[in-house]
């Protein structure tokens, strides 16, 4: 296989991933024409073509998702020897691919920020996003998802304290609305509807005693991004429900305020996870080593 077929290889499955040209590019750390580039090259030599692309879209041909399909474990398993030869060395040197949720990432991001300090020949690709992606499949070596999406045939390993959602609305909306002080109070169509990365609308996850009571939200606004839910209940659109961790500064200046907070038990925190692997690289072991010290001393997440 010459370095450019690899080349190739790598930029159908970034573009494959990542819906765009564009995207993949940034992912790949070359321009969008270079990357064009490559594709019409590796096409030239299959002689057939794996995306139809459009000014507006790019989507894979029949050939092209069969391609896809066949060569990811292939090049997965390509890595995993690369990674094999590389934890050869004394100090841990190489890639760690991480996909996470945004919120996920951050809980991470100090972990990984000290990892990079003591380890300067490891670089890391933090892909954040809310869809729960197949991590093997898509090359990445590890995935930091809320305990309870984790996949069963994962190993799973605890990342920081548990969580907790925020029930919220600004002032000027409680001004001319009563507060309310259970679920049943709770008017559906003053509250912002929340839409999961798989196209479902969020239930609110609300409980109390052990005693669940899902709420669903049919406000005249559905989202499916925290900053522009925050951005809409700071406008007065009405009550959202939000990550904790996302609306705790605008709880303690005041811009926002805390409704049926023992209706918001903590949840299962986040947790790192992975597939078993025979020979995991000097650098896979030693940020698994880190994540455990740092989860142990209660600084991540």
């Amino acid at each position: 296989m010459t370095g450019t077929s690899l080349k190739g290889i790598e930029a159908v499955l970034a573009i494959a991933r990542r819906g765009t040209f564009r995207a993949a590019a940034l992912d790949l750390g070359m321009s969008t024409t270079a990357l064009s580039h490559v594709i019409a090259r590796l096409e030239a030599g299959l002689g057939v073509r794996l995306f139809n692309r459009t000014t507006r879209s790019v989507a894979l041909t029949d050939a092209g998702r069969e391609f896809v399909a066949r060569v990811s474990p292939a090049l997965a398993e390509i890595r995993a020897a690369m990674e094999t030869v590389r934890s050869q060395r004394a100090t841990p040197s190489g890639m760690l691919r991480i996909n996470a949720s945004v919120q996920a990432g951050r809980a991470v991001a100090p972990v990984v920020l000290a990892f990079l300090r003591r380890y300067p020949d490891m670089q890391v690709d933090l892909v954040t996003e809310g869809r729960l992606v197949d991590i093997v499949a898509e090359g990445f070596d590890l995935g930091i998802r809320p305990a309870d999406l984790v996949p069963r045939d994962m190993i799973a390993l605890p990342l920081g304290q548990p969580q907790r959602h925020a029930v919220v609305a600004a002032p000027k909306w409680l001004a001319v609305h009563p507060a309310p002080l259970s679920p049943a109070d709770l008017d559906p169509a003053h509250c912002l509807r929340v839409r999961l990365p798989n196209g479902a609308l969020l239930r609110w996850p609300l409980e109390k005693d052990g005693e669940p009571a899902p709420f669903e939200a049919v406000g005249r606004l559905t989202v499916d991004e925290a900053a522009i839910a925050r951005a809409a209940v700071l406008d007065g659109a009405g009550i959202g429900l939000f990550h904790e961790a996302d609306v705790a500064d605008d709880i303690a200046a005041g811009r926002m305020i805390r409704l049926l907070e023992d209706w918001t038990p903590a949840r299962p925190g986040f947790s790192l996870y992975y597939p078993g692997r025979r020979n995991p690289s000097a650098g896979f072991v030693a940020f698994l080593a880190m994540v455990r010290k740092e989860t142990r001393s209660g600084l991540a997440g």
